[in-house]
């Protein structure tokens, strides 16, 4: 449908433009083929003039239906070999932008014609304006179509047009002015036309050097992310691997001890309650103790401390004085534990 799309827009430009788009069109063939339309349309017969529109219609309906008849897989190839080339968006017709146009068109969705389309947008811009800007209209409103084609609600694209439109005016209006004749009108445009040749050169090869270095760029950055990612699997593998033999020593290490013999069990004989202080009973102050101590084999308990007080230094004698009076069934061997006596008031 673009393609078509792009044959009908080339049947509604004006006389004048057209016949100098054939001059775009055919340029590959010599310089004295690409001077006659103009010739004619600068001051040759009406119908001379009809017939040089027409003719332009004509070729460019013809690339549109050629590149149309190509396959997906031959678009690619020749836009990848236009790319390489610098034929980035001209000559009309045999440039990577319309292969990828047509491209984009049987495939929709293939992401590697979009970053095409997407990297080539800013030096088609750029032509653009420079043709504009050297007053070659016909291959400026060429190259702002194809803007258009590529992306229709491109910022730059109503500036564009808008811009051409301005210029072609005032350079007529100064033509007119100036009252040029039909030879020196042709003659401007065999210059237009030589200028253009080279003006894309120049501007395609500078624009091809770009694309390829901002190409190596990424490819140095996913080589240097892709290093990055290397390193860092091998490191967390190595990381692995050592927490895999740590666990490994660890379970060897359990594996190896013999299991610790099970504390007896204590059974009290005697636990007589602490005194209770009095500043504390007065104060209906309550709080708790907790005590380690040793039972020794024959029941008796000796090294009484205190392991932790709340609130500190209030409890803590009467319940070290309390547990030393403690006594249990004789054990096997001196056993150390630990237990918490409260201190209530009301209890």
């Amino acid at each position: 449908m673009l393609l078509n799309n792009q044959a009908s827009a080339w049947r509604g430009l004006p006389r004048l433009a057209l016949a100098a788009a054939l001059i775009v069109a055919i340029s590959a063939c010599g310089k004295d083929e690409a001077a006659a339309p103009a010739d004619a349309a600068a001051g040759g017969s009406p119908a001379t003039a009809a017939a040089a529109t027409e003719a332009a219609a004509e070729q460019a309906a013809a690339q549109a239906d050629a590149l149309a008849a190509l396959s997906a897989d031959e678009l690619r190839e020749r836009g990848r070999t236009a790319y390489a080339e610098s034929r980035l968006y001209a000559p009309a017709g045999d440039n990577a932008l319309e292969y990828y146009l047509a491209l984009r068109e049987k495939s929709p969705g293939d992401a590697a014609v979009a970053s095409a389309l997407t990297d080539l947008m800013p030096m088609l811009v750029i032509a653009t304006e420079q043709a504009r800007d050297r007053e070659d209209f016909e291959e400026s409103r060429r190259l702002a179509a194809l803007v258009a084609r590529a992306d229709a609600n491109h910022p730059a694209l109503q500036r564009l047009q808008a811009s051409i439109d301005s210029a072609d005016a005032a350079a007529k209006a100064r033509i007119e002015q100036q009252a040029l004749s039909a030879e020196q009108e042709a003659e401007r445009q065999r210059q237009l036309a030589a200028e253009r040749e080279r003006a894309q050169a120049d501007q395609q090869r500078v624009a091809a050097e770009q694309l390829a270095e901002q190409q190596r760029t990424a490819e140095r950055d996913a080589a240097a992310r892709a290093e990055a990612e290397r390193v860092a699997a091998e490191q967390r593998a190595a990381e692995e691997r050592a927490a895999e033999q740590r666990r490994a020593q660890q379970q060897a290490a359990a594996a190896a001890t013999p299991a610790a013999p099970a504390a007896p069990t204590l059974r009290p004989l005697s636990t007589p309650a602490p005194r209770y202080p009095a500043e504390a009973l007065r104060a209906a102050q309550s709080g708790e103790v907790q005590v380690e101590f040793t039972v020794a084999p024959d029941g008796s308990v000796s090294d009484a401390r205190v392991v932790r007080a709340d609130p500190p230094r209030v409890f803590d004698r009467e319940a070290v004085a309390a547990v030393r009076r403690w006594r249990f069934e004789p054990v096997a061997q001196p056993v150390t534990t630990r237990r918490t006596i409260a201190f209530n008031p009301g209890g």
